[in-house]
């Protein structure tokens, strides 16, 4: 039987693998999905993906599924709740800047700005292909993205965060050159 190539970061563990296989790297275009997507990318900050792997389930109870509705009406008493819940990562400031991006999304709706219509326009409405076979941590997109994002008002949106958002989303293509999910062309 032939062992299925991976890109490296993902061949440390089976939970890791199974994201890799199934979920990163696969363009998403529903904006909701994004809008958690980078949420639980900005709880990563300082922490291994592993980590926050291991704690979606718990991230999708404790913020209602994502429901960005139900996360902007969260006030003092939910962070407090949320401070105590071990099944998620305990930081105020991350705990805080989710409730705040679920306001800035909803914003951004109101005034008839869609997440995914944005970010996708951003990159030039369809999957960058990374042909150089090195992966950076940021790039002059992630830096532009990252900023913009700061301006309508999202927090962890740092370049490298969103860097990562970006991989993730499949709106950048970063397999390695041997990794079976890898696109063609």
């Amino acid at each position: 039987m032939e062992e299925i190539v991976r890109c490296s970061w993902a061949q440390s563990d089976p939970l890791l693998s199974t994201y890799h296989d199934e979920e990163w790297g696969v363009p998403e275009y529903d904006s909701r999905a994004l809008w958690e997507k980078l949420m639980l990318d900005g709880f990563q900050a300082g922490l291994s993906w592993l980590t926050v792997l291991r704690k979606r389930e718990g991230f999708r109870k404790a913020f209602y599924n994502f429901d960005p509705v139900r996360v902007a009406r969260m006030g003092e008493k939910d962070v407090s709740r949320l401070l105590n819940d071990a099944g998620i990562i305990r930081s105020r400031t991350k705990i805080e800047a989710t409730i705040n991006g679920a306001k800035v999304y909803l914003s951004m709706k109101e005034r008839g700005e869609d997440l995914s219509t944005w970010v996708w326009s951003m990159a030039g409405g369809k999957p960058i292909r990374n042909t150089t076979g090195k992966v950076p941590a940021k790039t002059d997109l992630s830096e532009r993205i990252s900023k913009e994002l700061r301006k309508k008002g999202f927090k962890f949106v740092g370049p490298v965060i969103v860097y990562a958002w970006l991989q993730a989303t499949g709106i950048v293509d970063d397999h390695a050159p041997d990794c079976f999910r890898r696109t063609s062309a």
